[in-house]
């Protein structure tokens, strides 16, 4: 048992958010769902927790290690902490709201996770984003990148630096080349540590072994993509249509994002057994870490009986508040106690107009100063004013 002094401290990876941030957290909310809302993208607000089959279904089971689990009491049933709000999109778009158009979500809610995702990370983030269903076209994936630099900007968030790739080329290439579970595994693994020297030692054991040592080197701008259609020419066609795929949103976010720096890594496979094309994320200068990503997954809603195409981003708002100005505040005016119709009145009126009025309480003895107020509420001639400090 922790003792008595000890019973303050929460687990390490979790924290309390004090009003003055939790201000500046909320505003940001409200800003960047404000935009999620012109582009067309619904709200919705998907439980805390659900039963652990649901959560972990299909896609879901690579957050198994992610996910805190839990028995509910009433049915006896295992229940998990949702680690992730994209497989309940999923389930909504599935059952929920069987929409035979393509449909936009987005949600802003907690998460918990078992572990933090990187050094910096809280293990209850505020996990930020949008999604797009039913549609299989590029146009789907452009529109979700555009809204996630726009979400970026509108955060206050600049030099942006934004990684692409396309799980679906090693995916391709693999299948044509035969290789085995155990071969591909380990081919992930070496892409993943961006291992060279292993890559080297493995390439004269797998067939097309071109295309494997190709793959680790193509990577830089859009350039890349040139000597690509080069070097896996005798690949699978859908190879040709990734590369395709990834050509037409790097001159699109080039039109659209010019100040964006873009990147192409071909053998970057960063959620390679949840998506199915298009992968991404974005950077800053000062972070290793990835302040969004997101990508395609058009599995995603299968386990639930309904596979639609999907793509769509996210991001934790508490990463994004370091890089947002503080909000305008409105004025905050000290009230004096009392019941009086014309103060009450006044208050109501100040309150109204969007002003913070904080009315004393008869013997507390708090100052102005001590609750931030920058102006109190005086009687002056018979009429209740405000007087600036």
């Amino acid at each position: 048992m922790p003792r008595p002094a000890e019973t303050w401290l929460l687990p390490d990876g979790v924290q309390d958010i004090l009003p003055a941030e939790a201000a500046r957290l909320e505003s940001l909310r409200r800003r960047l769902l404000d935009l999620f809302a012109v582009w067309g993208y619904e709200l919705v607000f998907p439980p805390l927790m659900e039963y652990l089959e649901s959560l972990l279904t299909g896609s879901g089971h690579d957050l198994d290690l992610m996910t805190f689990k839990i028995t509910d009491q009433l049915s006896g049933r295992l229940m998990g902490v949702r680690a992730d709000i994209t497989p309940q999109v999923a389930r909504l778009d599935a059952h929920c709201l069987p929409r035979p158009h393509a449909a936009r979500y987005c949600y802003a809610g907690t998460v918990l996770n078992t572990r933090p995702q990187s050094l910096e990370a809280s293990r209850s983030p505020i996990q930020i984003g949008a999604e797009l269903y039913g549609h299989t076209g590029v146009d789907a994936d452009i529109e979700i990148l555009r809204l996630m630099l726009d979400m970026l900007s509108a955060s206050g968030v600049a030099d942006l630096h934004l990684d692409l790739g396309h799980v679906a080329i090693f995916r391709e290439l693999a299948l044509a080349a035969g290789l085995s579970v155990a071969t591909e595994s380990r081919l992930f693994d070496i892409y993943q540590r961006k291992s060279l020297p292993e890559l080297q030692d493995l390439l004269p054991q797998l067939p097309h072994r071109e295309w494997f040592a190709a793959l680790g080197a193509l990577s830089g701008d859009v350039a890349v993509l040139n000597e690509a259609v080069q070097l896996l020419a005798d690949a699978p066609v859908k190879v040709t249509q990734a590369l395709d795929e990834l050509r037409g949103v790097a001159a699109a976010l080039q039109a659209s994002h010019p100040e964006v720096r873009l990147s192409l890594d071909l053998s970057e496979l960063r959620g390679y057994h949840y998506h199915t094309g298009l992968v991404f994320a974005a950077y800053v200068s000062d972070s290793a870490t990835e302040i969004a990503k997101g990508g395609r997954y058009d599995h995603i809603g299968e386990a639930f009986g309904r596979a639609r195409p999907a793509t769509g981003f996210s991001a934790d708002l508490k990463t994004l508040l370091a890089y947002a100005a503080a909000p305008e505040m409105p004025q905050r005016v000290l009230a004096p106690a009392g019941h009086d119709l014309r103060l009450c009145e006044a208050v109501r009126d100040l309150r109204a107009a969007g002003n913070i009025v904080i009315q004393a309480l008869p013997g507390d003895g708090a100052t102005a100063a001590d609750l931030g107020c920058t102006a109190t509420l005086a009687e002056q001639g018979g009429q209740w004013r405000v007087v600036t400090l």
